[in-house]
């Protein structure tokens, strides 16, 4: 019998399925946890008492299958997998929602930490935690040489357009969250449409990338494995570059949503990111700020809609009050970042 159940998990039905599909591969009963700290999937780290494992499921009541495709992303690790990204290993994708109400993957389970706040990463000393930010740019530019066609990935995504779809897809859920004025973000919107650049050579985009959605190992392992892969596609890789600039930024200010670990010691600005993954990459980085206001953009529409969730008492847990004034803060934030472009 299972010694956990994890609400969304059946362990005795994911025994079974494993003991079916993967002969040998469990020593006794499972017991499981929810892994706390993950925004949209479920993340659930599981054991026969002597490995660990992962599973990622769509998380509990009614989903956009879009938005939470468990093929998508089990899909794009197993592709990952033989090149340099550092990623987990694929275990089992089950597709039959009876084995445990919805489908999800079985992974290895990595240590490491997901760095979240800069006083968690100050933990780490100057010396480590420039190591690991670099390394962050390190493991992106890794990302973005893949050969798409070459890991299987050329169907993964529909690069003609992607800028502009993108923009139209936020400025649509900023229309479905409007509740008050917002003052500058109607200009950062119809700014971004007006100066939209042209986009490099498509890469795979892993579409959140950020200090904690990677796992740092010991001080000499650097970046063990890539995670939370839900937002990944084939499209222009410099909106990757942009979220990390924006994550860099000492501009996030603190009590807001958004995790940032910028101002711990030893951090590297912004700046010396993007001109290292010029350097390593090479691509032109000139278009750089464009992709910055968006992220910036992207920002104020997640917070706005947390903002508005929070009025109609839709929101569970504390510390939502002050993300309203916080929203303003991020608009001008990327008004700002296109007049310094």
């Amino acid at each position: 019998m299972s010694t956990d159940h994890p609400p969304g998990l059946d362990l005795d039905r994911l025994r079974a399925l494993l003991d079916r599909e993967r002969p040998g591969l469990l020593d006794g009963p499972l017991s499981g946890r929810l892994i706390e700290g993950g925004r949209s999937n479920l993340t659930y780290a599981v054991s026969d008492g002597t490995a660990r494992w992962v599973v990622r499921r769509p998380p509990l009541g009614h989903v956009l299958a879009t938005a939470h495709d468990m093929r998508r992303e089990h899909r794009v690790i197993t592709a990952l997998r033989p090149t340099p990204v550092p990623v987990p290993e694929p275990v089992l994708l089950c597709e039959d929602e009876e084995v445990t109400g919805a489908p999800f993957y079985v992974m290895e389970f990595v240590d490491g930490t997901p760095y979240r706040t800069a006083g968690q990463l100050a933990a780490l000393g100057p010396g480590r935690t420039r190591a690991a930010v670099l390394g962050l740019v390190d493991t992106l530019v890794a990302l973005h040489s893949v050969d798409p066609a070459a890991a299987g990935l050329a169907d993964f995504g529909r690069p003609e357009g992607f800028l502009e779809r993108q923009l139209d897809r936020w400025a649509r859920q900023l229309a479905s969250s409007h509740s008050r004025d917002l003052p500058g973000v109607d200009t950062l919107r119809a700014s971004l449409a007006r100066t939209l650049p042209r986009s490099p050579a498509p890469a795979v985009v892993h579409g959140d990338y950020r200090l904690d959605n990677v796992l740092i190992g010991g001080p000499d392992d650097g970046i063990r494995a890539v995670l939370d892969w839900e937002m990944s596609t084939l499209g222009d890789p410099l909106t990757d570059l942009g979220l990390l600039v924006m994550y860099s930024s000492t501009a996030v200010l603190a009590g807001s949503p958004v995790a940032t670990t910028a101002h711990a010691p030893g951090h590297p600005a912004p700046a010396e990111l993007v001109e290292r993954y010029a350097r390593l990459s090479g691509r032109d980085v000139s278009a750089l700020a464009w992709y910055t206001a968006f992220a910036w953009f992207k920002l104020t529409v997640i917070l706005e809609g947390i903002h508005y969730r929070h009025t109609l008492g839709r929101t569970v847990g504390g510390g939502f009050e002050r993300i309203g004034e916080l929203v303003p803060v991020f608009v001008e934030q990327g008004l700002s970042a296109l007049r310094e472009g």
